[in-house]
């Protein structure tokens, strides 16, 4: 089991930034690939960004130049910094772990934290 917790959701204007972070609990967590996913109204959650056990990153294309995806293995925990941030990134954002068991992935989830970008 995964127990994943998001936190430094909020309310920001267009421009601005925020820094979420994601606290992993329950695993060998330098072990996992790591990710964040969004929820908007209305709209099927969609990949935001990841990152391997070995740190290799990707986005999708709508967020690169503006957020960043990292890792701090000693803390147990995964960070999404965003920039730049626009009315259209307004959504619940979701932390995902990856666990790799014997023959399977199996995906955990945390409960998300709402990002409001509004003037």
């Amino acid at each position: 089991q995964v127990q994943l917790e998001e936190s430094g959701g909020g309310l920001v204007q267009p421009g601005g930034s925020l820094r979420l972070s994601c606290a992993a609990s329950g695993s060998e967590f330098s072990r996992n690939g790591m990710g964040w996913y969004r929820q908007a109204p209305g709209k099927q959650r969609e990949l935001v960004a990841t990152i391997t056990n070995s740190g290799t990153t990707d986005y999708r294309e709508s967020v690169k130049g503006r957020f960043t995806i990292s890792r701090d293995n000693a803390k147990n925990t995964v960070y999404l910094q965003m920039n730049s941030l626009k009315p259209e990134d307004t959504a619940v954002y979701y932390c995902n772990a990856k666990v790799a068991g014997r023959f399977v992935v199996i995906d955990y989830w945390g409960r998300g934290t709402q990002v409001t970008v509004s003037s």
